[in-house]
């Protein structure tokens, strides 16, 4: 697990609002989908990236990051360890500020490559459990 709580707070009170979430879809049965919808209840602007490139959530889907013609401000990882590297690789190359790898989402190699390219990175963490925690503390 990498992303102590202090860089928790920092990617979700600092370092803006536009989520790209990879992996959302359509599909309500998937955690990505609840995610998704607690990030947008904080304030958040989430950004599908879905091979099908659904809209979600009244938000256009995007098949990739590259796609994407606006900045994004965190990248948040729902797809599987083998898979999250190259995600966490093309966060890096499109500019993204953070990345976020979620529940069961480990890589030490692409946290460590994420982190030497200068962005934040949390793994094996949810913003949908994070965010209300901070916002209880407060």
């Amino acid at each position: 697990m990498y992303g102590g709580q202090e860089t928790i707070r920092r990617i979700l009170t600092e370092l803006g609002d536009t989520w790209a979430v990879v992996g959302l879809s359509g599909n309500r049965g998937r955690a990505a989908y609840g995610v998704a919808e607690v990030l947008q209840r904080y304030g958040k602007r989430v950004v599908p990236v879905h091979p099908k490139a659904e809209s979600v959530h009244g938000e256009r889907g995007y098949a990739s990051l590259e796609e994407i013609p606006f900045a994004v401000d965190v990248v948040d990882v729902f797809v599987n360890s083998a898979l999250a590297g190259k995600v966490a690789d093309e966060a890096v190359a499109v500019g993204a500020r953070a990345v976020w790898f979620q529940l069961g989402v480990v890589d030490e190699a692409a946290c460590a490559r994420t982190r030497a390219a200068g962005l934040e990175m949390v793994m094996d963490h949810c913003p949908a459990i994070e965010l209300p925690r901070l916002h209880t503390a407060r």
